[in-house]
């Protein structure tokens, strides 16, 4: 796969999670985050459990100890990325938490350079920068005031931020983009469950509400869209999927406002526009740099 075909990947899983925003915050409605995480991601490893199972066939071994554990870490990274992100949405809005969770664009390359001491092409800080402000623009330009919600979206990002670095680690490592999505939603689910059995009660009338979203953030926005994602980042840098990914945003405003009525405003629509063209910059100059350090090699 090319990274312009991984970076297409990533594109889409970013669609999906957009459309998956509306689904989790409807849920809120008839049941509670903790239920909701533990279900939804109980679902995507049950789905995803078959091909991963093939694909250990096809490498003829099982993931080792040590890649297990390395997915287990992701799924500890998920797990909080996807409760807070949860919780949050019980009192802000899809818009304000779609531009609070991107705020991981500017997290990852921070990461990437901290821990692994990996510096991105240079492309990726000014892209981050513009893919923040594309995604300020499109809240609106304004937060008179954070509320508990959007306290909880901050720290999300930061969670996200965290997944996407392990994730593209270990998933180059292992070559197991499978195994790792069935982990990492095993362990998130799990562990969700059992802190959902002490914080919320237990009711089959609220699942019973919220089957639809649980049944189509578990199966498209968890086991699809997140295989996507742990594909896309085998052909590409971490920092460079963070601001694929982080245009989630204005998927999850244009699904917001058809579907819950939340409207953009003028300065909105000029933040959709400068969401695109810093991804076409993040994607075409790293590609443009390359083609011109071929020809001067030659």
């Amino acid at each position: 796969m090319t990274r312009v075909q991984a970076n297409l990947i990533l594109l889409l899983a970013a669609a999906i999670w957009g459309g998956g925003f509306v689904a989790q915050s409807t849920a809120m409605q008839n049941i509670g985050p903790f239920w909701f995480v533990g279900l939804r991601f109980g679902i995507a490893a049950l789905a995803v459990l078959p091909f991963a199972f093939m694909e250990a066939r096809k490498m003829k071994s099982l993931p080792t100890g040590k890649e297990l554990s390395g997915f287990g870490l992701v799924g500890l990274a998920l797990l909080g990325g996807a409760i807070t992100q949860q919780i949050g949405l019980v009192t802000t809005t899809v818009t304000n938490s779609g531009f609070l969770t991107g705020l991981y664009v500017i997290f990852v390359p921070v990461i990437a350079v901290v821990v692994y001491r990996r510096f991105p092409h240079w492309i990726v800080w000014p892209g981050a920068l513009m893919m923040l402000g594309g995604i300020f623009l499109l809240s609106g330009g304004t937060f008179s005031k954070l509320n508990g919600g959007d306290i909880f979206s901050i720290i999300c990002a930061f969670f996200w931020a965290i997944q996407i670095t392990l994730a593209g680690r270990f998933v180059t490592t292992s070559n197991r983009p499978l195994a790792l999505s069935c982990v990492q939603f095993a362990v998130c689910s799990i562990l969700c469950c059992l802190m959902a059995t002490v914080m919320e009660p237990f009711s089959l009338n609220a699942i019973s509400n919220a089957w639809r979203e649980i049944l189509y953030v578990g199966l498209v926005s968890s086991g699809l869209a997140f295989v996507l994602q742990v594909i896309g980042q085998r052909y590409t840098t971490a920092p460079q999927a963070a601001i694929f990914l982080s245009s989630e945003a204005l998927f999850a405003a244009m699904f917001a406002a058809a579907f819950l009525g939340e409207t953009l405003s003028g300065i909105g629509y000029i933040g959709c526009a400068l969401i695109f063209v810093t991804i076409l910059l993040v994607e075409l100059v790293p590609e443009f740099t390359r083609q011109r350090s071929a020809v001067y090699t030659q």
